[in-house]
């Protein structure tokens, strides 16, 4: 099955495509202190191992920007400065080198602000993305459409983007972010129908790991599933290298990504004669460094592998203490268990 996405206004960051019909890109937001450039510089180049598009940091000062041109020397993705507030941190940020501004432009203050941001992004083909949750709605628009819903995050996007179209300025993408699933699934189908800016979705403040991965493969999926979305990040109360990894997976799950195993297992019953947890949390870790656009399933028994599991390119089917190493639904050999992991890195190596 093909998922029809929606065809989107293309923008760059830096030198990667968001929306048109380019690839869904997977975005964090290091956690460093930006201006400590080495801790900052170490934290990109783990994201960028782990399957990071594209690089948020957050511009809190002078310092911070000016970090920015050293950062982007020693790394690879395009940097995103986060500007709160103060134009001139937009300006210096577009200056050392951001590959693209995260702001509201009704936070910047007076008009000519806008227009020295707008300006010094233009000269330099430095996007905009758009950013309104449902904590930042206009009053306005609070008021006119009764409190927090898809209506007043939409309306008081589209005001945010008015305020750049109406100074020539249309290299946009736009973020509409809740809390609460249903609102942000519901605001990201409204504003589809009303604009073909690039989306970047998520589910803000989702929370630790256990519950936050749940809301954004829920929200971000449903939302994805339906051809709505251009560039995701996983928001949680972890290590970004979850948030990758989760973003990444939930692209694998809908084969919007190729790239990486698809790593496919049962759950445990009282057929399954083997440690099966245990050896399939191993092989995860071992999976995660095999760049192959492949597809490997383990197996408690013979029952789900290899024959419901015969379309997967590597697999095991355990026994008792021992398994079979299968290949496209063909048993390959009989191994023991402690050797069942090792036979079958050596089966995916060849």
């Amino acid at each position: 099955m093909t998922i029809n996405r929606k065809n989107t206004k293309k923008i760059y960051v830096g030198d990667v495509p968001v929306g048109g019909n380019s690839d869904i890109t997977v975005q964090s937001m290091t956690t460093t202190i930006t201006k400590d450039i080495a801790s900052t510089v170490n934290q990109i180049w783990e994201l960028e191992s782990c399957g990071c598009d594209i690089i948020r940091c957050a511009v809190n000062d002078t310092d911070d920007a000016l970090a920015i041109g050293e950062i982007k020397k020693h790394t690879k993705i395009p940097f995103i400065a986060d500007i709160q507030y103060d134009y001139k941190l937009a300006l210096a940020a577009a200056e050392n080198g951001a590959d693209a501004i995260r702001l509201n432009p009704g936070n910047i203050g007076a008009s000519w602000k806008i227009k020295e941001v707008l300006k010094a992004c233009s000269d330099k083909n430095i996007p905009i993305r758009v950013g309104v949750n449902s904590g930042s709605i206009k009053k306005e628009f609070f008021d006119k459409f009764g409190g927090v819903n898809s209506s007043s995050i939409c309306y008081s996007a589209l005001e945010e983007i008015e305020l750049l179209e109406a100074n020539g300025f249309f290299d946009i993408a736009v973020s509409l972010k809740a809390s609460d699933v249903l609102l942000t699934i519901e605001s990201y189908r409204k504003f589809s129908e009303l604009s073909d800016y690039p989306l970047h979705l998520g589910v803000t403040e989702a929370g630790p790991p256990s519950k936050g991965i749940i809301k954004s493969a829920v929200g971000i999926g449903a939302l994805l599933a339906e051809g709505i979305g251009d560039t995701i990040r996983i928001s949680l109360t972890s290590n970004p290298v979850d948030e990758v990894k989760a973003g990444n997976d939930i692209l694998k799950t809908l084969n919007l990504k190729k790239h990486g195993v698809n790593l496919i297992s049962c759950p445990t019953c009282s057929r399954t004669k083997v440690d099966l947890i245990s050896l399939v949390e191993e092989a995860e870790k071992e999976l995660d460094k095999i760049d192959k656009d492949i597809t490997v399933a383990i197996m408690g028994c013979a029952v789900n592998g290899p024959g419901e599991a015969k379309e997967a390119d590597y697999g095991i089917a355990s026994g008792d203490g021992e398994g079979l190493i299968f290949k496209k639904g063909e048993i390959i050999k009989k191994v023991p268990e402690e050797k069942l992991l090792e036979e079958l890195l050596k089966e995916i190596e060849k």
